[in-house]
């Protein structure tokens, strides 16, 4: 059974791109090893024959997990959220209690989360206490370190 999994329009485009590149541009670069690898001769004793195999083994086997990924794929729709509330594709800006440290985060499905461009997770430990907060309220998140308090600043879409 396959789990739906939920992409923004970016992240959706780089799954298809991704895709397009393995099938388009890696599938015939590994059919084109074959084929050198067998006009060698015998291929019984040929490693670079068998190397080319195996590798367009692996490169099938990627090619259809992506494809169920595609098939599996939801674009998330933000034109019918609440923007007063903390949501998936929500833009957060938090404050860290204990130490006064502001930081802005956006929620997005955790196949697109990505730290350096701060992009969090909704099931991060921080990206579910936030889910469902409004500017003033208070989320107290359970981090491996312990507890600790944001304070909502601000959110946008």
């Amino acid at each position: 059974m396959s789990q739906l999994a939920y992409y923004t329009a970016e992240g959706l485009k780089k799954l298809k791109d991704e895709l397009h590149q393995l099938k388009m541009v890696e599938r015939p670069h590994i059919t084109q090893q074959i084929a050198e690898a067998r006009d060698k001769g015998d291929l019984s004793e040929n490693a670079e024959y068998d190397a080319a195999k195996e590798a367009q083994g692996l490169l099938e086997a990627k090619i259809a997990k992506m494809e169920t990924l595609l098939a599996n794929a939801r674009l998330i729709d933000d034109s019918q959220m609440d923007s007063s509330k903390v949501f998936i594709l929500s833009k957060v800006k938090i404050k860290n209690l204990a130490n006064k440290a502001e930081m802005e985060y956006t929620l997005v499905a955790e196949n697109e989360a990505n730290l350096a461009l701060k992009k969090i997770s909704v099931d991060s430990p921080i990206g579910k206490g936030l889910l469902g907060k409004k500017v003033g309220d208070v989320a107290e998140v359970q981090i491996p370190a312990g507890k600790v308090q944001f304070e909502i600043l601000g959110i946008s879409r």
